[in-house]
């Protein structure tokens, strides 16, 4: 993975020798429980949909082991709960 972060640094004025963020973000709003899971789901089907693991829950710095109860590196404030009661 270091290569693809140095390849990334070459193209970009930016960073000289690793770039590991990706370029650009935008702020939305979370307008409802239903959006909110949309974006949860999304972001722990990432390194999936990258092909780094075949499910969430594997890729160690994951919310979703988290959210299935699993052993997890993260310390995580689940709002599963606190959705279902708004």
């Amino acid at each position: 993975m270091l290569k693809l972060f140095e390849d990334e640094a070459e193209k970009s004025v930016k960073h000289k020798n690793y770039k590991f963020w990706q370029a650009g973000n935008h702020a939305i709003e979370i307008y409802s429980p239903k959006f909110t899971w949309e974006k949860i789901n999304y972001i722990h089907n990432n390194p999936v949909k990258a092909g780094y693991v075949s499910e969430g829950f594997h890729w160690k710095y994951s919310s979703a082991s988290n959210y299935q109860d699993l052993e997890s590196v993260l310390e995580v404030e689940l709002i599963g709960q606190m959705l279902l009661t708004y």
